[in-house]
């Protein structure tokens, strides 16, 4: 096999070669463009061959600058200390760390084997339960980790030999795997997310905000498949035996427990059974068991609240220059006209027209027939103005208040009938399972939320979110009682060594993109592009094409910041944007894991599989994952709310 992949690896830089000398060929004059395309062929051959990617483009980089500034090294150097500068002082790279250290911790601390355990129980009675729990725990742990190898090798040590003892077919345990590891690269907390967003201008809370929903929406039609194809051929994932959904009580629980299948609520209310139940223990059970409804119930009052209050802002009314204001208004405060006795008066000016006397009051010899009229033209207030002021401050009192809207109700509909039927099937067994929920499932999932509400609502910037995750990393091991000086020592140093290699890479994007630029490739780049007169499907189409064979023999990290300055220029021609072409790209790079024959997942896990599991077994599980990759990249492009839906309802 390595033989294969050597040979498809020497073929692929064959062809860049050839691509590369047939432009330069055709072209009727080699310009600083084609050098520049030239340093593009060269970097991706360089890297394929296995020089480090950051120290290949800023090699790379300054050779190229040299030559573009004929050979003048103060201007090269110049060059590459601006870009690099400008790099790190990029704020956003500060949550980088955090967010790396928080997933290290998550996973030093081994809290995926009792979360896997709890949810293979849980889900005991759908068809091919345990390739669910895998999936919804890889989930759950790629988001709170972000890290593909990490989730994809821990996840083939605990969830691939439980799902081959339970006759699971090697294809399907090895695609669930692989697929739901790199879930991490489109679900928040993303570090692709971050570093697009850097590299690209996009906000990164608008990217996590877009980024929720088409990542659910993937994990959602990954765990579709596999109950489809478990209720079609159940000799590929065996349903679980008796024996094996068998959830052992406790000893008080016995007591009150006729059988584990005994209701636990109406067993709790009857109250103690025996004399050596503590009451105490009583009173703890039903806290527990109150809990769902309670939550439910609080959430729902705040939310509606919160949909249904409309924040009153203060009207100012504007009158005309000269307008008549009524004896009430007047009346009601504000600056008046000083009285026309004993105020201050126009003194008589010699040859002027004078006001003629009149012993009327000024109030009433304004409508009098016989003073003065106003001359033709003059500003008047209209005479619905003053009626049209107190029901206008009506409404707006009013409208304080709003009808919920409908997705409030369908929410509420939802959680209120799965809190329902939580109560109307829970028995002593199920209790225990959710206990086990409590203590694994639901701690993970409150640290993600808190992390990524804070910021998708505007809370918490990235960086503030990061270090809070960070924290609640260190607090949530401790609860646990994993944290000590090796976990965070361990956790520390793989934090500082996935740092500098981004950050590494991103001063070495800086410094190509910048040579890129001077070298005039990107003016050529867009003028054979825009040459070509594609449609804004047809650019979509080729770009994504484009990133999918690149993340054959690249990474992630590597296709984002050497290609992403290449594309992202030439988005507004087509009128795509940046934050959807993001989201098409995380989608796309989680395909790219999973395509063979350079499959990153497929390795990571071959690394730690029984000898049996060959590398075509679990290439041959990924193929329908890979297939519900791109028909989700189709799904998102047909209709885009799906990403863009949050970000708009949020920061329009």
């Amino acid at each position: 096999m390595i033989r294969r992949e050597l040979w498809f690896g020497l073929s692929f830089m064959a062809l860049i070669v050839i691509g590369a000398v047939a432009v330069l060929a055709n072209a009727p004059t080699i310009t600083n463009g084609h050098l520049g395309l030239l340093m593009l062929s060269l970097v991706v051959v360089a890297i394929m061959l296995g020089f480090p990617t950051a120290f290949t483009l800023m090699g790379m980089g300054m050779l190229f600058t040299w030559l573009a500034y004929d050979r003048d090294w103060h201007r090269t150097l110049d060059l590459m200390v601006q870009s690099a500068f400008k790099t790190m002082a990029n704020d956003v790279l500060i949550a980088v760390p955090l967010f790396v250290f928080m997933g290290y911790l998550v996973e030093r601390a081994n809290l995926i084997e009792s979360l896997f355990r709890s949810l293979h129980l849980a889900l005991a009675r759908l068809p091919g339960a345990l390739a669910v729990a895998t999936l919804v725990t890889c989930t759950i742990f790629a988001t709170a980790t972000g890290i593909v190898g990490a989730v994809v090798t821990l996840m083939g040590l605990l969830a691939l030999p439980a799902m081959l003892r339970a006759g699971y077919s090697v294809p399907l345990a090895a695609g669930a795997i692989t697929a739901g590891g790199c879930l991490g690269i489109l679900i928040p907390p993303s570090v692709l997310l971050i570093v697009y967003g850097a590299t690209a201008g996009v906000s990164v809370v608008q990217l996590y905000a877009g980024a929720f929903f088409p990542g659910l929406m993937l994990a959602s039609l990954y765990v579709l498949y596999v109950i489809i194809i478990a209720w079609l051929k159940p000799q590929w994932a065996p349903p679980l035996s008796q024996a094996e959904r068998v959830v052992p009580l406790p000893p008080l629980s016995q007591r009150l427990a006729d059988s584990p299948a005994a209701h636990a609520l109406v067993g709790l209310l009857k109250g103690r059974r025996n004399a050596d139940v503590p009451f105490s223990h009583v009173l703890k059970q039903l806290g527990i068991v109150a809990m769902p409804g309670v939550l439910f119930l609080v959430l729902a009052a705040f939310s509606y609240k919160a949909v249904t209050t409309v924040e009153v802002q203060e009207r100012y009314e504007v009158e005309e220059i000269g307008a008549v204001r009524s004896s009430s208004e007047q009346a009601s405060g504000g600056l008046q006209e000083p009285p026309a006795e004993g105020g201050l008066q126009e003194p008589p000016k010699e040859g002027e027209l004078q006001e003629p006397p009149s012993d009327e009051p000024p109030a009433a010899a304004s409508g009098s027939s016989g003073s003065l009229a106003e001359p033709p033209g003059a500003l008047t207030a209209p005479p619905a103005a003053t009626s049209a002021t107190e029901p206008a401050g009506a409404a707006s009192q009013a409208a304080t208040e709003r009808p919920a809207p409908t997705w409030w109700w369908v929410s509420f509909a939802v959680f209120g009938a799965i809190v329902t039927l939580f109560y109307l099937f829970l028995s002593f067994a199920r209790l225990e399972i959710f206990k086990m929920l409590l203590a694994s499932f639901f701690p993970l999932v409150l640290l993600i939320l808190s992390v990524l509400g804070s910021i998708v609502l505007g809370l918490a910037t990235p960086t503030e979110a990061a270090a809070m995750g960070a924290l609640g990393g260190m607090l949530l091991a401790a609860a646990y009682r994993r944290l000590n000086l090796a976990v965070l020592k361990e956790s520390v140093f793989l934090t500082a060594k996935t740092s500098a290699m981004v950050c590494w890479l991103f001063v070495g994007s800086a410094i190509f993109s910048a040579a890129f630029a001077l070298l005039g490739g990107q003016a050529l780049v867009e003028e054979w592009v825009l040459g070509m007169n594609l449609t804004k499907v047809e650019f979509l189409i080729l770009s994504q094409v484009i990133i999918f064979l690149l993340g054959w023999p690249l990474e992630w990290t590597e296709i984002i910041v050497i290609f992403m300055p290449i594309f992202i220029p030439l988005l507004d021609n087509f009128g795509v944007d940046p934050l959807f072409f993001g989201l098409l790209v995380a989608l796309n790079l989680q395909t790219a894991f999973l395509s063979p024959p350079v499959a990153m997942a497929a390795f990571y896990l071959k690394g730690v599989s029984p000898p049996h599991v060959t590398l075509n077994q679990i290439f041959l599980g990924m193929l329908p994952f890979m297939g519900i990759q791109v028909l989700a990249i189709v799904m998102l492009y047909m209709w885009p709310q799906i990403g863009l839906w949050l970000p708009q309802m949020l920061y329009k």
